[in-house]
């Protein structure tokens, strides 16, 4: 399967950002600027918890092509887990895709590899895409490994996953280096990568499922290098940061995505 015949996705993740009603104003002005989305591209905002609810009713994410998704989620279905949120409260919002294995949770909330694929087992059971993050500190990248290293950690968290179509799980890799730095790995370090990455899912799923499936690029993605990046056979999209959070920006990528 070529890169063509996968859909784009740019999925922008507000992080820790954004009250209410800033939530809801983002929401709405992404809405005005993105009626129709390009052929061949999705989008996607990832709001905190918190703002779900309000951005994809009020902000009128719900009634829009956007698709509404989370950053994180508990891979039980209930019980004494205080402070976290489940598969199916989310799914009730309606959410359709949530982030997991952010840089961020596995450096300053300590996630493990198994910590992901409970996540991404449960995820899938509770039929929402998963968006497994993946990628190497500066440190890696410098000695070499980091193709070695990215590896290693989608097989141990996705390994066991069962799917029955490509469309239930995403990968985004994502250079921690190169995240709120301004630095961003070039398109042909990206291509290098997820075609990595996409060899890596064919030894757990098989290569035709593979060859479905979706690998984002997550690093200071923006609209000036958007096109670049997705013009390369392996990369289908991005996960964006910072831009995400300007409704002029995050709609010029989708846009140029899809040019």
């Amino acid at each position: 399967m070529t890169q063509s015949k996968r859909t784009l996705l740019i999925a922008g993740n507000w992080k820790m950002n954004k009250d209410l009603a800033e939530g809801a104003k983002l929401a709405s002005e992404l809405v005005a600027a993105l009626p129709e989305i390009p052929e061949g591209v999705e989008a996607l905002v990832c709001p905190p918890t918190i703002d779900l609810k309000y951005v994809g009713c009020h902000g009128g994410i719900l009634a829009s092509p956007i698709k509404l998704g989370a950053q994180n989620v508990h891979w039980e279905l209930s019980g004494a887990y205080t402070g976290e949120t489940s598969v199916p409260m989310l799914a009730s919002l309606p959410v359709a895709y949530c982030i997991i294995g952010h840089s961020e949770r596995r450096e300053y909330f300590h996630e493990t590899d198994e910590d992901q694929n409970r996540k991404a087992r449960a995820l899938v059971a509770g039929g929402i895409v998963p968006i497994f993050c993946c990628g190497e500190p500066e440190s890696i990248r410098e000695d070499g490994t980091y193709v070695d290293y990215v590896c290693a950690q989608v097989k141990a968290g996705l390994e066991g996953l069962e799917l029955t179509s490509p469309d239930q799980l995403v990968v985004a890799y994502e250079p921690i280096w190169a995240i709120g730095t301004g630095k961003t790995a070039t398109a042909e370090d990206a291509q290098e990568v997820c075609a990595a990455v996409r060899s890596q899912l064919a030894e757990i799923f098989g290569q035709e499922m593979a060859d479905g499936i979706r690998v984002l690029y997550g690093g200071s993605a923006k609209p000036g290098n958007i096109a670049e990046l997705v013009a390369k056979p392996d990369v289908d999209g991005a996960l964006v940061g910072g831009a995400s959070l300007s409704a002029e920006d995050f709609s010029a990528m989708v846009m140029k995505a899809g040019a």
